[in-house]
């Protein structure tokens, strides 16, 4: 197990810095910089920047450094002092900026990775069990139209149900009376209520197939022949269920870790828009309008990291569920 561990770490690694490069240099792909946005932004408004202006606003942050000598600056802060550089745009540390935004967001896809499987792997499993049955089409129907509504209309129509027959507003993090109150039971529970909303909204394509992935799986480990072979040697229905076939049929749906988490993340973009929420998606979409390299390229590091995170996260699951994938 050590050695596979050890394997693992090792890809990791050198597939962080292979990330790096590829999202500094996808950054800079664009024409222009953020001097150019901010230019273009202020003509709108009528008003003109001196060339000079630009000139020395580019030479004071580095803008006309070539590329790899802009790169190697961010990694080596990053690695040495663990600066992510300054935005240009909000003129402070790019840190300060995202770890209060990734808090919440890791928060709420852990809460919401926590809901998808509560309720895949029961009915996945009641579905397989109950093949061709009403409960068997109706969760079927479900999860169709799960995988079919758009998270962000899912979420207007929430909105809009809780507004107009529950008199609740459940947009943003808190209540207004909670907005700027310390932490207390109150707000903890109100913190709580208004992430029942946000779970759902982008849990629900995410169980509708995980579902799938699982019913197909079961259905096809029960008919294999070791599950007639121990249900002639007597052994009960729910023991041979859970001991053998669910136990496999868990194998992908573990392997899903890696790219539910960024999942969750990058498709929560628009619906903290919608349900008002300072998740790491807006400020993402923004920071790549306006070209400020540095908030950008860290947000997407720490995506990328994330996604080979969960990776690592499945690879060890798996390994401790099924022994014979510590020797790939």
């Amino acid at each position: 197990m050590l050695a596979f561990l050890t394997r693992r770490l090792i890809y990791m690694i050198f597939t962080l810095i292979a990330i790096s490069m590829m999202s500094f240099a996808i950054i800079q792909l664009p024409p222009g910089d953020f001097v150019t946005s901010m230019v273009a932004q202020l003509s709108l408004q009528g008003q003109t920047v001196d060339p000079a202006v630009m000139e020395a606003f580019r030479a004071r942050y580095g803008l006309d450094d070539p590329i790899w000598v802009q790169y190697w600056k961010w990694i080596s802060n990053i690695l040495l002092h663990g600066d992510f550089g300054y935005s240009l745009e909000w003129r402070q540390p790019v840190a300060d900026l995202m770890w209060n935004r990734l808090g919440l967001t890791f928060v709420l896809a852990a809460l919401t990775l926590g809901f998808m499987w509560l309720v895949a792997v029961p009915i996945g499993i009641y579905s397989a069990v109950r093949r061709n049955t009403w409960g068997d089409y109706l969760v079927t129907f479900l999860g169709v139209l799960g995988l079919a509504i758009p998270n962000f209309l899912f979420a207007l129509i929430l909105l809009f149900i809780s507004f107009k027959y529950f008199g609740a507003d459940i947009g943003g993090l808190y209540s207004q009376q909670y907005a700027r109150a310390a932490w207390s039971m109150g707000k903890l529970a109100d913190f709580l209520q208004h992430m029942i909303i946000p779970v759902i909204v982008l849990g629900s394509a995410g169980t509708a197939a995980l579902i799938r992935i699982l019913r197909a799986n079961l259905l096809d480990e029960l008919n294999r022949p070791y599950v007639v072979t121990a249900r002639a040697y007597g052994l009960t229905e729910r023991a041979l269920l859970w001991k053998y076939p669910v136990r496999v049929a868990l194998n992908p749906l573990i392997s899903t870790v890696g790219w539910v988490l960024p999942t969750l993340i990058s498709g929560a973009t628009i619906t903290a828009v919608v349900l008002n929420l300072p998740l790491t998606g807006p400020l993402l979409l923004n920071s790549l309008l306006t070209q400020d390299m540095y908030l950008a390229g860290s947000f997407i590091m720490m995506m990328s990291a994330l996604t080979v995170i969960g990776t690592l996260l499945s690879d060890i699951l798996l390994a401790w569920l099924d022994p014979r994938i510590r020797y790939t």
